[in-house]
């Protein structure tokens, strides 16, 4: 089942159960196929695509709710809440520190990244393998702390 199949039958779902949040999310996410479907680029959504597209909106979501946070509009952090838990279930599960951290070591080791001045090729094999499975942020983080920054 592809995830547009997936949102529709979710969408539904949320309409019955008159579920505010996740009738937000999956609007959000249908909106965003739509979208990225008649984009003009004729490309068809393939599943790393769609992973992608619904990355993209967690982190709006992520970003907005930092924001809302630091103005003390708890009224709206709320919202942005519920629509992060709902957008999460259709993302894979994400890797632990532990696991991220052993393979960005054997990407480092594979680059012969040895200083911060070789972080732009590790990130760049490491963003591509761990597409879905662990955000920039914390890669990035890692990255740093294993290269010694």
């Amino acid at each position: 089942m592809t995830l547009e199949q997936r949102i529709m039958q979710d969408l539904k779902d949320a309409i019955k159960a008159k579920d505010q949040a996740a009738l937000r999310g999956t609007r959000a996410i249908k909106a965003a196929i739509l979208l990225a479907k008649t984009d003009g680029s004729g490309k068809a959504l393939d599943e790393a695509a769609e992973i992608k597209l619904v990355q993209k909106l967690l982190k709006q979501r992520k970003d907005s709710l930092e924001i809302y946070e630091k103005q003390g509009r708890e009224d709206l952090a709320v919202t942005e809440r519920e629509e992060i838990a709902v957008l999460e279930k259709y993302l894979p599960k994400p890797m632990d520190e532990a696991e991220l951290e052993a393979l960005l070591k054997k990407i480092i080791a594979g680059t012969g990244a040895a200083s911060m001045a070789d972080m732009g090729k590790v990130m760049g094999l490491a963003t591509q393998q761990l597409a879905g499975k662990a955000d920039g942020k914390t890669i990035s983080a890692v990255v740093r702390r294993l290269l010694g920054a």
